[in-house]
């Protein structure tokens, strides 16, 4: 009897599907499969894998309808949200295939004595292995430049989302040839034995305690690796700034998605002189955020935490905070099953684990500094390091505080998110390669120079 794979709705603890756990003794063969179709794959040529995948954006937008209630009931967050990760995939996919196919088109290089081609050619089998708190947006993200790029893939979506990720991965896989594409399912066995696998390039999204692992692990036969790792995200609100816009994007960063996302602000640093004006400010913003409850129920603004074990990692942490010292102006307790309130927490210090370690729950953590230079101190005193955001008044000053955050993103008087054709990119422990932009897509090749002699000029 083949073990199944149970996915429950987080906000009540109803069964919503399974799905067959892939026995560990399989995936090599998977694996061989994966190889033994790559070549016919990769000889389409760049511009015909990404004309192949062109119809998988329309096939995402018109089963938005349909996916985005699975999304919300595997995963929790509010059907308006589901709707929109999904459709965002679909919409931008044309776009996001002509970036690729841009990036990825030979290259020639010419000197007086040689006459170079750069090739950006696939690495062969990529293991892709996703997180749950963006089911359908994170296998896009490794997935499509993956293909692209003339690899097959070997996806392994998260244990918690295992419906919607077999969803996705069929709709892609649907224009493809048969093998291109395939699913393993299950959790850290199954993990482990895709890693260990003969693949050629692992793409992870996740946690740094996953993703340290992954790299180890790899470094046996040095394979190639993209890792997109957690977030401690600070924001900087300095005196000059613009507090009500400050304390409404310090909410929703902190909030959207109950804060289950890497780059969710996780600290908050405020200059003393306006401490007090920006906390009652915060303290009215996280009102906006009620109220909390099923994300297929329309009027409910936040969903609950993906599982039990989340939920209690973030109300540990508050209870940590408050027996050192901590006050709650907002929030602050569970709310039945999987639930915890939007929280705003002041007086929050270096000490507390609520500073250090990532949350991923709906936490506003407010520190009081004394000027620029303290919050900077504060804010790059984390091994992460991947997004961070600076509010001023005076844009250039802000532009030069956020220059010195040691951050792979940093947004000025908005968020982290750049223009398209910008890398997603993390710095210390939060990344290990990057994706997205034209630098990002060559992450997933091998360059390979090609060099004959340059024509002589008279």
């Amino acid at each position: 009897m083949t073990d199944v794979l149970r996915s429950f709705d987080p906000a009540t603890g109803e069964l919503v599907g399974e799905v067959p756990i892939t026995p560990v003794e399989e995936i090599p063969a998977i694996v061989a499969r994966a190889r033994q179709v790559q070549p016919s794959w990769d000889e389409r040529g760049l511009e015909g894998r990404a004309a192949a995948l062109a119809p998988v954006g329309e096939e995402l937008l018109s089963r938005a309808e349909e996916l985005a209630p699975l999304l919300t009931r595997e995963m929790g967050k509010p059907l308006a949200r589901s709707l929109g990760e999904i459709r965002a995939c679909g919409k931008g996919l044309e776009e996001e295939l002509a970036e690729i196919v841009e990036a990825l088109a030979p290259e020639v290089v010419e000197d007086e004595r040689t006459r170079s081609t750069v090739y950006h050619d696939p690495f062969g089998v990529c293991a892709a292995i996703t997180p749950w708190n963006y089911p359908v947006a994170m296998p896009h993200w490794l997935v499509l430049p993956a293909l692209v790029a003339g690899n097959t893939v070997v996806l392994k979506p998260s244990e918690e989302t295992p419906l919607i990720g077999q969803a996705y991965a069929e709709i892609v896989a649907d224009a493809l040839p048969d093998g291109a594409l395939q699913v393993v399912q299950g959790a850290d066995a199954q993990g482990k034995a895709l890693v260990a696998a003969e693949v050629d390039l692992i793409a992870f999204t996740g946690s740094r305690e996953v993703g340290k692992k992954i790299l180890t692990a790899a470094s046996d036969g040095l394979k190639r690796v993209i890792l997109e790792l957690g977030g401690k995200d600070p924001l900087l609100v300095l005196a000059d700034a613009d507090l009500e816009a400050a304390a409404s994007f310090a909410a929703q960063s902190s909030f959207d998605n109950t804060g289950q996302a890497c780059i969710s602000t996780e600290r908050i640093f405020v200059e003393s002189p306006v401490a007090e004006r920006f906390l009652d400010l915060l303290v009215e913003a996280a009102g906006e955020w009620s109220p909390i409850g099923h994300g297929l129920e329309e009027e409910n603004r936040l969903g609950p935490m993906v599982n039990g074990r989340q939920r209690d990692h973030v109300l540990a942490q508050l209870e940590e905070a408050v027996d050192r010292g901590a006050r709650v102006l907002y929030g602050g307790e569970g709310h039945r099953g999987n639930f915890v309130q939007p929280t705003v927490l002041a007086d929050v210090t270096p000490g507390m684990s609520i500073a250090r370690e990532e949350t991923f729950g709906p936490v506003a953590c407010v520190t009081e500094v004394s000027d620029a230079d303290e919050a900077v101190r504060l804010a790059n005193d984390s091994p992460f390091g991947l997004g961070a955001v600076v509010f001023a008044g005076d844009e250039e000053r802000g532009r030069e505080v956020g220059r010195r955050l040691t951050a792979g993103m940093v947004g000025i008087n908005r968020g982290v998110g750049g223009a398209r054709g910008t890398p997603w990119v993390g710095a210390r422990e939060s990344g290990y390669g990057f994706h997205h932009s034209r630098d990002g897509h060559r992450n997933f090749t091998q360059p390979r120079v090609v060099s004959t002699q340059a024509e002589q000029r008279d």
